[in-house]
C-alpha cells in the first residue's frame, strides 16, 4: 500500500493579453489578473511560494510558482 506523504505543484502560468491587443489598458488587465490570482491563492489558504515572476515585452507575466495540490499536504517542499 502506498500512501501520498506530502506533494505540491510547480506551474508556469502565463497570464496573456488577449489576442492582438497592446494597449495600456490590455496590459493593465494582465496585472489585475494576476493580483486577483494570488489574492484567491491567499483567500482560500492555499499554501504556495512565488519563485519568479517576469514581465515580458508586449505585457504579459509569466509566474513561476509552486503552490499545494488541493488539500494534500506539502511538508517541506515549500520551506
Amino acid at each position: 500500500m502506498k500512501r501520498i506523504k506530502a506533494a505540491v505543484l510547480e506551474q508556469l502560468v502565463h497570464f496573456q493579453l488577449k489576442e492582438g491587443d497592446t494597449s495600456e489598458a490590455a496590459k493593465y488587465a494582465v496585472q489585475l489578473e494576476l493580483k486577483k490570482y494570488k489574492e484567491s491563492l491567499d483567500r482560500t489558504g492555499t499554501k504556495y511560494i512565488i519563485l519568479g515572476e517576469e514581465n515580458q515585452p508586449d505585457g504579459s507575466v509569466i509566474l513561476h510558482i509552486k503552490k499545494q495540490n488541493g488539500t494534500q499536504p506539502v511538508g517541506s517542499f515549500l520551506k
